[in-house]
């Protein structure tokens, strides 16, 4: 009776997991970089070192929906860099079966935090934690963490570090939501202090009009 019932619960197992509605996650890179958008989101609290590189945009008709973010942990008297990537993961209106994701350039520490995602809608805006500049003999951290604003109103935090504050919200995608990303990264130092990311900013694009 005992063998019964096991292979029952073998079964019901399975037969849940056949049932499951898979998940397909394809890098984006810079296949869709022609997409038209209307604007840019920035914030005024990014930091100095580095230059902006490539940007990378969800394809037509998708928009961000959530993020996963790459974090080196605390080094304990090593050189810290914190936050050294965003990744923005992008889907076609409420189905969220066939995702993008988009990251521009990433740092080279750290690992990459589970998606956090919007109950419903889009990232519309968001605000960054920075350290600022710790002068000739400090160690530079730069970017440490960031906030989603979604369309439906609720706030994602990523699981970031602590060091610096956070700063002024950025505007808000009025007409659709977040579509795209540029990163500014000081490249790797070889040795020497590294800050990784230092600045991010966001485009904005307009959902279609209905007919």
């Amino acid at each position: 009776m005992a063998s019964l019932l096991t292979v029952v619960a073998l079964l019901a197992v399975l037969s849940g997991g056949l049932c499951e509605e898979k998940v397909f996650l394809q890098r984006a890179g810079v296949a869709f970089n022609s997409r038209h958008y209307r604007s840019m989101l920035t914030v005024s609290n990014g930091e100095q070192f580095g230059n902006w590189t490539w940007p990378e945009m969800c394809p037509d008709k998708f928009f961000a929906v959530g993020f996963s973010i790459r974090v080196e942990s605390n080094q304990y008297g090593g050189d810290d860099t914190a936050l050294n990537g965003i990744r923005l993961i992008c889907a076609k209106d409420d189905d969220r079966s066939f995702l993008y994701s988009i990251e521009s350039h990433t740092g080279h520490f750290g690992e990459w935090s589970h998606p956090m995602y919007c109950p419903s809608g889009v990232l519309t805006s968001f605000q960054t934690r920075v350290e600022p500049h710790q002068g000739l003999f400090g160690d530079d951290t730069a970017m440490n963490n960031i906030k989603f604003r979604c369309s439906s109103n609720p706030t994602l935090e990523g699981p970031g570090m602590d060091w610096g504050e956070y700063g002024y919200w950025s505007n808000e995608c009025l007409n659709g939501g977040i579509c795209g990303i540029e990163t500014k990264m000081e490249e790797y130092q070889y040795g020497l202090d590294d800050s990784s990311l230092n600045d991010v900013r966001f485009h904005c694009c307009d959902r279609a009009q209905q007919v």
